[in-house]
């Protein structure tokens, strides 16, 4: 080779890696998201909700709203996201081309690539929560779609509103249901502006509230995708077709509800669905139990792909409600609790998803630890520590001097080791982190420098350490996981450059 083309194929080269997201791999299929609300006393900085949802691989998101900051933290993490206009914003976006096109040009184009926006919704159940928005719903919709087509985003970024499932009349059986006629006039051009611009129907699903509002007549294993016997399944009894849970009856109603209004070519997305950990006493199935139960199915059933009775097959991506607990939210205790995580980072509970893939990796084994609570009384915690390394016959030379768990030098470093270690030898029994009451399970990993605790991804049999853990709010490092991406972004530069010289 020339001499002289050596640079430019050099310099080609190394645009072509640098171009080279390191984010997840196409969608294929279905998937699932969750969603973000803000209602938190102690709300995460945008960068430490970026490190979790990386950490627990989640790569589909939907928020209430266009934050800035959230947006800013989202460029380049390759996780797509759902933003959204805020329903007391429609009436001026409704109303107004250039008030549109003035949104989208602050929250889409100062974004987009970088930051993936997939969609736009605008508002949230609109037609039941703001009824006076309703005769602007749909022009809204199309002013925004107008201002991504003068920006030629029109084909990258979808534009739909979520409604609610109490739109759909007599939804079972789910062959019988329809939409609330005296809503026609918004619905029809809606669909058709879906049909038109290929994009989808975002519904909000809850069979809790389904569950709850029966009074007895949905069971409660049919509402949390339990097994239940051929014999107890729900049966259309005009299309005989079978249904074993609530959340496949009602997203059936919705296309069979679209049908009516000779629609059926219109995807569904699921926005929302979840099932709150915690209730007041008039809500005696908002626990822990079921709201794992709820999300751990539903997590393995929209991954399978099997689709619907209906539509076999056919991927019926969804959002979980929600990310975290919103103790600052309006209204009842259950309210406040559909999160999957806390504030500071830990899950609510572990998800039951072994064998379902990566995402929400806070269930795997091998990614859970046991430390010390924080605020925990250090002599209870010297006590805790002392069993663990004597009675609990845990080995616990790693946390002596001169050792690579010994620094920091104070009980709670060293009662995470201990911990930790006792948890994973006894197979990840949440009961056995418990110590009295000072330690708890988490997803953060407590790993540090040569000192890689048992469960990290960076104690596996090829000894790279890779964090894979939110960093703590107050971190100013990216951590471990970075620096091995950045070592092995060089060494692919590295290999490309010797390659190229190799070829001279």
């Amino acid at each position: 080779m020339a001499p002289h083309l050596f640079l430019p194929l050099l310099l080609l080269s190394l645009f072509v890696l640098a171009s080279a997201s390191p984010s997840a791999p196409p969608d294929e299929g279905a998937y699932i998201g969750v969603n973000i609300g803000t209602d938190l006393s102690d709300m995460p900085h945008p960068t430490q909700v970026v490190a979790l949802l990386k950490a627990q691989q989640i790569r589909h998101i939907r928020l209430y709203d266009a934050d800035p900051g959230m947006l800013i933290a989202l460029a380049n993490s390759g996780i797509k996201v759902i933003i959204t206009i805020p329903n007391d914003q429609l009436l001026g976006i409704g109303q107004s081309n250039s008030t549109a096109a003035n949104w989208v040009k602050r929250n889409v184009i100062a974004h987009y690539p970088a930051t993936t926006i997939t969609a736009i919704s605008v508002g949230s159940e609109v037609l039941t929560s703001l009824s006076n928005a309703a005769p602007v719903l749909v022009s809204a919709i199309k002013n925004v779609h107008s201002a991504l087509v003068s920006a030629n985003l029109d084909r990258l970024i979808k534009v739909s509103t979520p409604l609610s499932t109490s739109l759909i009349l007599d939804p079972f059986p789910p062959s019988q249901a329809f939409f609330n006629r005296s809503l026609n006039p918004v619905i029809v051009p809606l669909l058709s502006f879906l049909q038109s611009t290929n994009s989808y129907l975002m519904i909000n699903v809850y069979p809790y509230y389904d569950y709850m509002q029966s009074n007895g007549v949905i069971p409660l294993d049919y509402a949390l995708f339990k097994p239940i016997p051929p014999n107890k399944e729900a049966v259309d009894a005009n299309t005989l077709v079978h249904y074993s849970n609530a959340f496949d009856a009602m997203v059936d109603a919705t296309y069979f509800a679209m049908a009516f209004l000779n629609f059926t070519n219109i995807p569904v997305l699921v926005t929302e669905s979840g099932w709150p950990s915690k209730g007041e006493t008039n809500e005696p199935d908002a626990t822990l139990d079921n709201a794992n139960t709820y999300n751990s199915n539903l997590i393995r059933h929209v991954l399978n792909k099997t689709g619907t009775p209906k539509r076999p097959g056919i991927a019926v991506s969804t959002y979980i409600y929600e990310l975290y607990n919103e103790d600052t939210k309006a209204g009842s205790l259950s309210e406040k609790s559909w999160g999957l995580f806390n504030a500071n980072g830990d899950p609510v509970y572990i998800l039951r998803l072994t064998n379902s893939g990566s995402i929400l990796a806070n269930d795997t084994t091998n990614q859970t630890y046991c430390t010390a609570r924080e605020g925990a009384d250090p002599k209870m915690l010297q006590a805790a520590l002392d069993w663990a390394c004597g009675p609990g016959k845990i080995d616990c030379s790693p946390i002596k001097q001169g050792e690579a768990c010994y620094e920091p030098d104070n009980v709670i470093a060293h009662a995470n080791y201990a911990f930790d270690t006792y948890y994973h030898q006894t197979g990840n029994n949440p009961e056995a982190c418990n110590f009295n009451g000072v330690a708890s399970v988490t997803t953060t990993d407590p790993s540090h420098g040569l000192c890689v605790f048992a469960g990290s991804r960076g104690s596996g049999k090829n000894g790279t350490s890779v964090n894979i853990t939110a960093p703590s709010a107050n971190s100013t490092s990216s951590g471990v996981g970075s620096d091995l991406y950045y070592s092995r972004g060089m060494w692919s530069i590295l290999t490309v450059i010797l390659n190229v010289v190799a070829f001279l």
